[in-house]
């Protein structure tokens, strides 16, 4: 998960007592549904706000950029969907600032017994884990030229991962097939947008929250450790990436 709890200072927030009063004057997303949507719906929430909540199930955060009208619902009344996230022992996290939304596994009030989750702990691979990085240090360079937006080539990506590439791996072929692969996973988790197979895509921002510059660190850190590791010249004897927040809690039953 992400390293630091939600706080206003960064613009998150976690949903609670202490979640600001957003000023909602849309009578029907303030309300819940007294209409069934199938025979024997007992439900409370409206059609949008069901549709926000499995997403926020299903995917490791919706943002205003991936998931306009999921996020159009959320932030209209959040509190219902956080309601039955906590049911499922989650606790929603909203970053209005960067107007990205993910949810956390709850932890119980000074320790004990974990309750239980939905989630799987979920390591990314060599590839994938550098392709995030690549991508979060091209928004942060981006960001600090003062653009607001920042775009990222598939052949740079391939470029910057041949970097690291062992001096022993020589099948070019099966190397660029497993950055594809790569690519194509991180493309979806939201984090590129664009066509799926374009030859030019655009680095959500909510790569700041998945990865916010704490982890960048780190996985920087580990890059160069690994990059220098002797030993590091098959996938077996690689050095394990550190997490990558938020995306390495996925649904349990994610196809992955």
């Amino acid at each position: 998960m992400l390293d630091d709890p939600a706080t206003s200072s960064n613009g998150r927030h976690t949903i609670g007592e202490e979640f600001p009063d957003l000023n909602n004057t849309d009578e029907d997303s303030e309300s819940t549904s007294t209409l069934a949507l199938f025979e024997g719906d007992d439900g409370g929430l409206m059609f949008a706000q069901r549709r926000a909540l499995v997403q926020l199930v299903r995917e490791p955060f919706i943002s205003a950029q991936t998931h306009e009208r999921e996020w159009r619902a959320l932030v209209a009344n959040p509190r219902p969907i956080s309601s039955r996230l906590n049911d499922m022992f989650m606790i929603l996290e909203l970053d209005l600032q960067r107007e990205v939304a993910f949810k956390r596994q709850a932890t119980p009030e000074g320790g004990g017994r974990r309750f239980p989750t939905l989630f799987y702990d979920h390591a990314w691979p060599r590839e994938e884990t550098i392709v995030l990085l690549f991508l979060r240090t091209r928004f942060h360079t981006e960001q600090a030229a003062g653009n607001g937006r920042a775009f990222a080539d598939r052949d740079d990506i391939h470029e910057y991962l041949g970097h690291f590439r062992p001096a022993s791996a020589t099948d070019k072929a099966a190397d660029r097939a497993r950055v594809e692969r790569a690519i194509e996973k991180v493309y979806k988790t939201g984090l590129l947008i664009g066509r799926k197979t374009a030859t030019r895509f655009e680095i959500a921002r909510a790569i700041e929250v998945v990865m916010p510059m704490t982890k960048l660190t780190e996985l920087l850190v580990w890059l160069r450790q690994e990059n220098g590791n002797d030993r590091a010249t098959s996938s077996e004897n690689a050095l394990d990436p550190p997490t990558s927040g938020v995306l390495d809690t996925m649904p349990a039953e994610s196809d992955e």
